[in-house]
């Protein structure tokens, strides 16, 4: 029955595709089902009791002015038609090839001791480095709908704390949960880059970016920074280091900071810009919230991955064409009763 309804709708609907719920056309003979095998009703004792007994026994026998012999065509073609629609036919719609773009990021924070040093601002109050970092990398994962996204964070040692994932919900709760030191006191650039190259080993070529975030200078670990970007650079891992860290060891007044001449700012710039340049990233410098908001925005613009997508052909529901035509049945049925009645 199935194979006789689909063979019918594929030359009524070009691009036929079948039925959500084929089961539902066993309900077809279900009338003529419950005609033979339910036994005549017995006794003198109506089962119905209405107004207008004559004009209903007319009717129901064959007789009287209210029969119409199309009525009964109307009523099973009515009830064929409430089956098709209630197994919801669907028809293949033409083929859509959606474009989409991602990015695939690694992230390398910084847990070392020097990120709790307070010297940054954050919503008109000092805040320590780390608090920011994550207040503006919080910011940069709201946006990353349709990305994948891991996260590394180091300190003397570098530990993976979430894998490349498009669950950023997951790497944000990571995220909160990093103190500082955490990893040790130390910083271990070096171990960071050579771990967040092995975790995007597996991304495919072009994809594999490596966003490092440090604002001290690698003095623990066993990979050297330099021997690391080379790694990198190797994997075609393309690397943008950020140094990020105002002017530490000053006073505060009032709860301001004051920097002092010479005081605190012990950042690796130059190999920061080395390492950038040796993958074919940029290297940046950020002493406030702002600078470093400023600088994901133009990772953003300059780390663009569009994928191709497979084409796909959406299914379309076409059930409301036959439930329609068995609601035109019931009020064909309904006009021929009344004209028969007149």
């Amino acid at each position: 029955m199935e194979g006789v309804m689909d063979g019918w709708l594929a030359r009524a609907l070009p691009g036929f595709d079948g039925f959500a719920w084929p089961w539902l056309l066993l309900a077809l003979p279900l009338p003529l089902l419950v005609r033979w095998l339910l036994p005549p009703l017995r006794g003198h004792a109506p089962a119905l009791r209405v107004p207008w007994p004559e004009r209903l026994r007319a009717v129901a026998t064959g007789g009287g002015r209210g029969f119409d012999p199309g009525l009964p065509l109307l009523a099973l073609l009515g009830w064929v038609l409430l089956c098709v629609a209630a197994a919801r036919p669907q028809q293949l719609g033409p083929p859509v090839a959606p474009q989409a773009t991602g990015r695939d990021l690694m992230l390398a924070l910084d847990l070392s001791g020097s990120m709790a040093e307070e010297d940054m601002a954050l919503g008109g109050r000092v805040v320590d480095r780390l608090t920011a970092a994550k207040a503006v990398l919080a910011d940069f994962l709201d946006r990353r709908e349709g990305d994948r996204v891991g996260l590394v964070v180091f300190g003397q040692r570098a530990y993976a704390l979430a894998p490349m994932t498009r669950d950023l919900d997951s790497v944000r709760a990571q995220l909160d949960a990093s103190v500082v030191g955490i990893a040790g006191r130390e910083t271990a650039i070096g171990d960071a880059i050579g771990l967040a190259v092995k975790r995007l080993s597996a991304q495919d070529a072009g994809q594999r970016v490596l966003v490092l975030l440090t604002d001290g200078v690698n003095t623990a670990g066993v990979l050297d920074p330099l021997k690391a970007a080379e790694l990198a650079r190797d994997a075609r891992v393309r690397i943008h280091a950020i140094a990020f860290g105002g002017n530490g060891g000053g006073l505060s007044v009032f709860g301001l900071p004051v920097p002092l001449p010479g005081g605190g700012d012990e950042i690796d710039e130059a190999t920061l810009a080395r390492i950038a340049g040796m993958t074919g990233g940029k290297a940046f410098r950020a002493r406030d919230t702002e600078d470093l908001a400023g600088i994901y925005a133009e990772i953003d613009r300059i780390e663009p991955v569009r994928r191709d997508a497979r084409p796909v052909r959406p299914r379309l529901e076409r059930y409301p064409w036959p439930l329609g035509a068995a609601l035109a049945c019931a009020l064909l049925s309904l006009l021929v009763r009344k004209r028969g009645a007149a």
